[in-house]
C-alpha cells in the first residue's frame, strides 16, 4: 500500500525548493485496538501526501516527521488497517488509532494510473506497462505489446514466419525469465513462438525487471524478467469483445465472458481466434511475406477471494491450437504431405517429385496448460502469508521446413511454496520457500532423437529492507540441485538509495544459470540449407555445458517538473558476463555451429530515457540505447550479428478531455530508428549471394487513432511501417530453395511494407 501511494505521489508533485531540516516536527504515536484498550503499532507508515517525506513508527508506535507549511495532509497506513488522512496545519503532537480494515464499511478509492509506471522506491529496477499503454497499438499478442516502450527491443527472427523476437539489455529472450503471474511460462519448446500464444486483450499489466530478478522466481533469469498479469474475473469487464482486421488478411476476435457466482467465487471464459488466408507477396520474390495461419486459444479462469478468512486462489485451464504455413506462394501443402508420406519419398525420384511441388513449411502446435495459485494471509498477522503455485503444461509441435523435420513434445511440471513474514517490524521483510521442477523433452531433429529429462529442486531465502527516506535493499540466495547442472548457488542483490528529492539510485548484481534448448530457441536455422554442427564437448545437454552468467547494473531515475508539468529522466547501464555460453555461430553460411564458449562473451547496455508531458494531455517519451555485445567465436571476437549498436525511440501521445458520456479521441505516434547492423559472414557464397559486412540503418513509424464513443464502445485505426521500409532480398538463394545457398535467417528489417488495420472494442461493466 505504501509503495503505491508513494509512487503516485512522485508523479503528481511539483519540484520542491531546497529544504532546510530546521523546521518544527509533528510527533505522535500510532496505536491499534486490542479488546477494550489500545496497544502500540510498530512499523506503520507515516508520510505527507504529495511528497517524498515519510517515516515509520518504532517498536513503541512513536514517530517524528518534519513539518513544512507546504504540506497539511498526513497519511497513516499499515497493511491490514484502513489508511487515515489527517489535516495538520501546525506542528503538534498526535495520538492516533488505526482501525482494522475488516471492521469498516467498504471504501472504494479510484485514481487514474499512468500508462507506464516507474517506481522510485523499489530496490529493483521495475517498469510497469498498464492496459492503457497496451491500447496504444494493435497489441494482438504479447510479442507485439512492447512497440510503444523502449525497455524491450522487438526484432523479426526470420523471413518466413513473421515471428517477433524480443531482446533486453542486448540479449535475446532465452536469457529473460518470462513468467505469467510469476509462474515460468515461455520456456523450453515454447521459446520461439510462445509470446504469440498470449492474446493482448488477456493482459492486465506487464512488469519488466531489468537485471537479475528475484530468487523467488528461479535461477534462470540472466538479463531480466518479464511478468504478465492477466485480467481477473472479479475485476474484468462482464463482457468484452475486440475485433481486428488488417489489409493483409489478418483477422482476430477476442471475447471475455466473466460471471460472479457468489461473493467469493468468480469465473471467466476467454476465447481468442485469429486467421490469415490471404497470400501476401509484396516484394514479388515468390515467397509469402507472412504465414497463412489459424489459431484458436481458449482459457477458463477461476478466482476465489475471502477477506474474512484470508484465503485467495486462482485456477487456470487453457487449450491452444496454432497452425502456420509458410514458404512459396504456390506451395500446396496437401500434395507435399502426400508425396512425403509415400513409400519412395526418400528416393531420388521421390525427392524430385517433392521438390517440384515447391518449398514450404508447416508448423502445427497444440498446447494445454493449467495452473493453480493458493494464498493465505493470517488474519491476526496481516504481514504474514503463505502461498503455493503449481503448473503443468504439455506442448506438442510438429513441423517441417522443406525436407528438414523438427518435432518436439515438452511436458513441464513446476511448483513453488512460499512463506512471507517480517523480522521485528514491516521495514524488515523476508520470503522463503521451496521449488520443484520437472521437464521432459521428446525432440526429433531431422532423424535424430534428442530426448531428455530435467529434474531440479531448490530452496531460497530473500530479505527486504524498506526505508522510504533513504535506503531499500533486497538480498536473496537460493540453492538448487539439478540432474544435469549439478548443485549450485544463485545470489542476487538489489539496492536503492535516495540522494535527494525525487531521485532514485539503484545498483544490482546476480547470477543466472540455464540449460539451453538450442534447437527450440533457434528454429530459424531449419529455414535454410545450413548443416548443423553440434560440437560434443562432454556436457550433459546436447553434449554441451550449462550456461552461466553474472549481471551487474546501475541505474538512476530523477523526477522533475518543467513548465508546470511532471516528467522523469532515467539512465541505465548493465553488463552481463558469461562464464559459459552456448555459442550459436552463424559465421559459416554453409553451417550453424553450437559449442561451449572458449574465451569471453559479454553484453554492455546503456540507455537514457526522458518522459514528459510537454503540453496539456500531450506526452512524449524519448530514448537512446547503445549496445556493445561481443563473443569470442572460434574465428575470433565479433560483435553480435543482426543487432544495431545504436537505437533511437520516440513516442508521442495525445488524448482529448473526455466528455460527460465518456467520449474522447486518442492519438499515438511511434518512431523506431536502428543504426547499422553487422551481418553474418557470407564471403564463401557465390557473388550474387554475398552480403556486405553491415546493413544500413533505417526507421519504422507506427501510428494509431482511437475514437472512444462511450464507456462501452470504441473504434481504432492504425498503420504500421508507415515509411514503407522493407529489407531488400531477405531470402538468399530463393531461385533454388533446395540448393546449398538457400537461407531465410538473415533478417535485419521488416519484410512487409506499409500496413493499415481497423478494430473495435465493446465493453459491458
Amino acid at each position: 500500500m505504501l509503495k503505491g501511494n508513494f509512487f503516485f505521489s512522485c508523479f503528481v508533485i511539483m519540484v520542491l525548493p531546497f529544504l532546510s531540516f530546521s523546521q518544527s516536527t509533528v510527533d505522535g504515536v500510532v496505536m491499534e485496538p486490542n479488546g477494550n484498550k489500545t496497544i502500540a503499532l510498530p512499523g506503520a507508515n507515516v508520510y505527507w501526501m504529495n511528497s517524498q517525506i515519510g517515516t515509520v513508527t518504532d517498536v513503541k508506535g512513536n514517530f517524528s516527521i518534519p513539518f513544512f507549511g507546504k504540506y497539511n495532509t498526513l497519511i497513516i497506513s499499515y497493511v491490514g488497517f484502513e489508511s487515515d488522512t489527517l489535516d495538520i496545519r501546525e506542528p503538534r503532537k498526535i495520538r492516533h488509532v488505526l482501525k482494522p480494515s475488516n471492521a469498516l464499511d467498504e471504501v472504494v478509492v479510484q485514481q487514474q494510473r499512468d500508462a507506464v509506471e516507474k517506481t522510485f522506491f523499489s530496490a529493483q529496477n521495475v517498469v510497469t506497462i498498464n492496459s492503457a499503454e497496451l491500447l496504444k497499438a494493435a497489441c494482438c499478442n504479447l510479442s507485439e505489446s512492447f512497440e510503444t516502450n523502449p525497455a524491450i527491443d522487438v526484432n523479426f527472427s526470420d523471413a518466413l514466419t513473421g515471428t517477433k523476437q524480443i531482446q533486453m539489455l542486448g540479449l535475446t529472450s532465452p536469457y529473460l525469465l518470462i513468467t505469467q503471474e510469476n509462474i515460468p511460462m515461455v520456456r523450453g519448446a515454447s521459446q520461439a513462438y510462445g509470446l504469440t500464444f498470449t492474446p493482448g486483450t488477456w493482459v492486465e499489466s506487464i512488469q519488466i525487471t531489468k537485471g537479475a530478478g528475484s530468487v523467488v522466481n528461479g535461477y534462470e533469469s540472466i538479463s531480466g524478467q518479464i511478468n504478465t498479469e492477466l485480467v481477473k474475473p472479479m475485476t474484468d469487464k462482464r463482457l468484452f469483445v475486440n475485433g481486428y482486421a488488417n489489409q493483409n488478411g489478418r483477422l482476430e476476435l477476442n471475447t471475455h465472458l466473466n460471471h460472479k457466482l457468489t461473493d467469493k467465487w468468480s469465473t471467466g471464459l476467454y476465447i481468442h481466434g485469429n486467421q490469415r488466408r490471404q497470400k501476401e507477396d509484396g516484394n514479388d520474390d515468390g515467397f509469402l511475406d507472412a504465414p497463412l495461419a489459424n489459431q484458436i486459444n481458449i482459457m477458463n479462469r477461476w478466482q476465489y477471494q475471502n477477506p474474512e478468512t484470508g484465503w485467495v486462489s486462482f485456477i487456470n485451464l487453457r487449450y491452444l491450437n496454432d497452425e502456420k504455413q509458410v514458404g512459396e506462394v504456390d506451395f500446396n501443402a496437401d500434395n507435399w504431405v502426400r508425396l512425403r508420406s509415400a513409400p519412395n519419398a526418400d528416393t531420388p525420384e521421390g525427392l524430385a517429385l517433392s521438390a517440384a511441388e515447391g518449398w514450404g513449411s508447416e508448423i502445427d502446435t497444440r498446447r494445454f496448460d493449467t495452473s493453480v495459485k493458493l494464498g493465505y494471509v493470517f488474519p491476526e498477522l496481516p504481514f504474514q502469508s503463505i502461498g503455493f503455485q503449481a503448473s503443468y503444461s504439455n506442448h506438442q509441435q510438429e513441423s517441417y521446413f522443406g525436407f528438414n523435420r523438427y518435432d518436439i513434445n515438452h511436458n513441464s511440471v513446476y511448483s513453488n511454496l512460499l512463506f512471507n513474514s517480517i523480522i521485528g517490524d514491516t521495514r524488515n521483510k523476508f520470503t522463503t520457500g521451496l521449488t520443484f521442477a520437472y521437464d521432459s523433452y521428446d525432440e526429433l531433429v531431422y532423424t535424430t532423437d534428442f530426448g531428455r529429462e530435467d529434474v531440479s529442486g531448490g530452496a531460497f531465502f530473500e530479505y527486504a529492507y524498506e526505508n522510504l527516506e533513504k535506503v531499500s535493499l533486497t538480498a536473496g540466495l537460493r540453492v538448487d540441485t539439478h540432474n544435469r547442472l549439478g548443485t549450485f548457488v544463485t545470489p542476487r542483490l538489489h539496492v536503492r538509495y535516495t540522494p535527494w528529492e525525487l531521485g532514485s539510485l539503484r545498483g544490482s548484481f546476480g547470477r543466472g544459470r540455464r540449460a539451453a534448448n538450442i534447437f527450440a530457441e533457434n528454429q530459424q536455422l531449419f529455414g535454410s540449407s545450413r548443416q548443423i554442427q553440434l560440437m560434443d564437448e562432454g556436457g550433459s545437454i546436447y553434449g554441451l555445458d550449462a550456461e552461466d552468467a553474472w549481471n551487474y547494473g546501475i541505474s538512476f531515475l530523477q523526477g522533475f517538473v518543467f513548465l508546470n508539468r511532471k516528467g522523469n529522466v532515467s539512465l541505465d547501464y548493465y553488463r552481463t558476463d558469461f562464464r559459459n555460453q552456448i555459442v550459436v555461430d552463424w559465421e559459416n553460411p554453409r553451417a550453424i555451429s553450437f559449442y561451449n564458449l572458449d574465451g569471453e562473451s559479454y553484453a554492455n547496455s546503456f540507455q537514457v530515457e526522458v518522459n514528459h508531458e510537454i503540453l496539456e494531455n500531450v506526452e512524449v517519451r524519448m530514448a537512446y540505447k547503445y549496445y556493445d555485445v561481443a563473443t569470442d567465436y572460434r574465428s575470433g571476437r565479433l560483435q553480435k550479428p543482426l543487432q544495431a549498436q545504436n537505437r533511437f525511440f520516440v513516442n508521442l501521445g495525445y488524448e482529448t478531455k473526455p466528455k460527460e458520456n465518456g467520449s474522447l479521441w486518442k492519438f499515438d505516434y511511434t518512431v523506431h530508428t536502428q543504426g547499422e547492423q553487422r551481418l553474418p559472414n557470407t564471403d564463401v557464397n557465390p557473388s550474387q549471394f554475398r552480403l556486405g559486412d553491415f546493413a544500413d540503418g533505417y526507421s519504422v513509424m507506427n501510428a494509431q487513432v482511437t475514437k472512444v464513443f462511450s464507456t462501452k464502445f470504441e473504434v481504432y485505426l492504425g498503420g504500421e511501417n508507415l515509411s514503407n521500409f522493407r529489407q531488400p532480398n531477405p531470402i538468399l538463394g530463393l531461385d533454388d530453395p533446395f540448393g546449398e545457398n538457400f537461407d531465410t535467417s538473415i533478417v535485419y528489417a521488416p519484410i512487409m511494407g506499409r500496413m493499415f488495420y481497423l478494430g473495435f472494442r465493446f465493453k459491458v461493466q
